[in-house]
């Protein structure tokens, strides 16, 4: 995962979202590759997830390029990713003679690997809420912009939304350590306070999550997956093969871009609920037969 912040992945390993361990740019690069542009070493992020990640086996070159080939990416492009993700640590060739095949790296399979567990558990179960609000207020400089966007970025990335300058929410008291691992990181501890408290008697609580989570533009992006992908219904293998990493492709945004809040605080006929049934159904329905192809692909390159 990309941006000019880049950390060498074996120094920094990899960051789930409620871990408090990395570096502070590990956020900010992991949120930014997730909600980007289709990319080709983002699709192969998600086939090195998917397929290779539960085999503990290295893959060739030829077919994870087919697979890419798959989605539009040329082989000049393929073999770019695949050179990038080495560089950042995430994969290492093999060469056997003329032939080079990829391994997952430890930073690697940490990293997808927690990867996969935010994919397939998130959605599952709607999180419980007793009615407290973690409150954190902390101010930055106007002209610190740089500071300013890492601290956005990051607790952000933590379920955090801000309703106001300087203010930043949670209905999770549990990310409180989150929070302050975050402060701490930036220098921001001495400066910033916390409390926990129920919604009070002034102002609508509805009011302050429309202002502190774009809602509706979440939703709008889960309508839009419900929409590619109810009808979709692949036959021959490679189509198969195609409409799961597909499916996983776009799903992987989701951890990224929605808090998960608790459905008292959410808008009535969730969209979100409705994506996160279709991804499992759809995911365990397509295993198999996307699982067969990929073997007989790697198959035909040994």
């Amino acid at each position: 995962m990309t941006t000019a912040e880049r950390r060498p992945a074996p120094r920094a390993g990899a960051r789930a979202r409620n871990s408090t361990a990395g570096t502070d740019a590990r956020p900010a690069l992991s949120r930014r590759r997730e909600l980007g542009d289709t990319s080709a070493r983002s699709l192969l992020m998600t086939i090195l997830g998917e397929f290779v990640l539960p085999r503990h086996e290295a893959a060739w070159t030829s077919t994870l390029v087919a697979a890419l080939a798959m989605f539009g990416v040329e082989e000049k492009s393929a073999r770019q990713a695949l050179a990038r993700s080495a560089g950042e640590g995430w994969i290492a060739s093999q060469r056997f003679g003329r032939r080079v095949r990829w391994e997952l790296t430890p930073p690697g399979r940490r990293l997808l690997t927690e990867g996969a567990e935010r994919i397939y558990g998130f959605g599952r179960h709607e999180p419980t809420w007793d009615g407290q609000w973690l409150v954190v207020l902390v101010s930055v400089p106007e002209a610190k912009r740089e500071l300013r966007h890492r601290l956005r970025t990051q607790l952000s990335w933590a379920g955090f939304g801000s309703p106001a300058a300087g203010v930043w929410v949670s209905p999770d008291v549990s990310h409180q350590d989150e929070a302050r691992s975050i402060l701490d990181r930036l220098a921001l501890s001495a400066g910033a306070m916390s409390f926990t408290a129920r919604y009070g008697a002034i102002g609508q609580q509805q009011s302050m999550v429309a202002s502190a989570w774009d809602l509706n533009g979440i939703a709008t992006r889960y309508e839009a997956f419900i929409d590619q992908f109810t009808g979709l219904r692949p036959r021959p293998p490679d189509e198969v093969l195609r409409a799961q990493i597909r499916l996983v492709h776009e799903w992987r945004r989701f951890p990224f871009l929605d808090p998960q809040l608790p459905p008292e605080l959410l808008p009535a006929k969730w969209s979100g609920s409705r994506a996160a049934e279709l991804f499992h159904d759809k995911h365990v329905q397509w295993r198999p037969a996307a699982q067969d192809r990929w073997d007989a692909l790697v198959g035909a390159a040994s």
